[in-house]
């Protein structure tokens, strides 16, 4: 009776989250597999680029003990993974959303990089959370894309911030929807666009108010009424050729460097990486900028484990990766995906010319 009794017990506490998650190191896996360019464009790879992640856990009562004892395992408060504005349930559609952007971010810098051009244009604002109990929470879902408000176009999250600072609490406000959704693959699926009616609510004390920049005149807080969707400009690139980048059960941004490196490395008729393992995290913009990322400890701790000898890292964050980091592992902080290419060449890599800017 008290095995059994235990062992109720402890299939409930496994069952009982807590208000914590658990990151730990995941796997680093070269990004070359996950590339497809046409065979007439590939060429052969002598090293290799390894992209990295770390697994995020809820923590239940079960497992607690368990995870506050365990090598390289670091317990962080729910709010602090999540936002102010994200529920748990939205965490693996945020995180493929994110890597759809950056796999489209990479592909860009990448191209660019190599001297191709790549023109762009902003199709709307795609919807990142919905806050629960909101007016948008029956109407939106994350990956949606909302093409105009009133009639009225939003390609971008200005466009869209501006449409509603004028709309107080209580108004109904008409959406063109697309309803896409985004798959495993981190591909935003499209879908058909429709459009939805919400009454706007009084913004909530727990909620920060808005604030407007000069980039963005006519945003910020107007005592505006309060729909409850985090929005962002949701771009679409016109590539010279295909390129693809086929991930799975991947989310989050933080693969940007890598794959931006990944797919210079595929078409470029250079030893890249001069034969050696190189790891990469960070998130890359369509311009090449290198930003930072979560969980740098722990990707160090998987990069280590997957044999690279020099590993990546956003400028601000490399003392935090050196400390976890062994002398097998050469460690470099870096801003931009121009200051990796030099770096790369200083260690015995080939790598592309930088291209003559249009007109020069």
């Amino acid at each position: 009776m008290v095995v059994v009794a235990l062992v109720v017990a402890a299939v409930v506490a496994d069952h009982v989250d807590l208000d914590y998650y658990v990151i730990t190191p995941g796997v680093a896996q070269p990004v070359a597999p996950l590339v497809h360019v046409s065979k007439q464009r590939a060429h052969r790879l002598h090293g290799s680029v390894l992209l990295t992640d770390v697994y995020l856990t809820r923590v239940t009562a079960l497992s607690y003990l368990y995870d506050s004892l365990r090598a390289n395992a670091r317990i962080l408060p729910a709010a602090t993974v999540l936002g102010p504005a994200t529920p748990p349930t939205q965490l693996v559609a945020q995180g493929y959303l994110e890597m759809e952007q950056s796999q489209s971010a990479a592909k860009a810098a990448a191209l660019t990089r190599l001297g191709y051009h790549v023109g762009v244009r902003d199709i709307g604002v795609v919807v990142f959370a919905v806050v629960p109990g909101s007016p948008a929470a029956d109407a939106l879902s994350v990956g949606q894309v909302v093409t105009a408000v009133e009639g009225h176009r939003t390609p971008d999250a200005c466009a869209f911030a501006r449409a509603l600072a004028s709309r107080h609490a209580g108004a109904v406000v008409h959406l063109t929807v697309e309803r896409s959704h985004v798959g495993v693959h981190a591909d935003l699926v499209p879908g058909p666009s429709v459009g939805e009616t919400v009454r706007l609510g009084r913004w909530p004390s727990s909620i920060p108010h808005p604030t407007g920049t000069r980039l963005c005149p006519g945003t910020g807080w107007h005592g505006q009424g309060f729909l409850g969707v985090e929005a962002q400009t949701q771009s679409v690139f016109r590539l010279p050729f295909p390129v693809g980048l086929r991930t799975t059960s991947i989310g989050g941004p933080s693969a940007g460097l890598a794959m931006t490196l990944g797919i210079i490395d595929t078409l470029w008729d250079g030893d890249l990486t001069g034969g050696k393992a190189v790891a990469a995290t960070g998130t890359i913009t369509p311009t090449g900028a290198v930003g930072e990322v979560g969980g740098v400890p722990e990707k160090t701790v998987a990069v280590e484990r997957a044999g690279a000898t020099v590993f990546f890292v956003p400028a601000a964050q490399v003392r935090t990766a050196r400390s976890k980091a062994t002398p097998s592992l050469r460690v470099y902080g870096v801003s931009s995906l121009a200051q990796v290419l030099a770096d790369l060449h200083h260690l015995g890599g080939s790598v592309p010319p930088t291209p003559r800017r249009q007109g020069s």
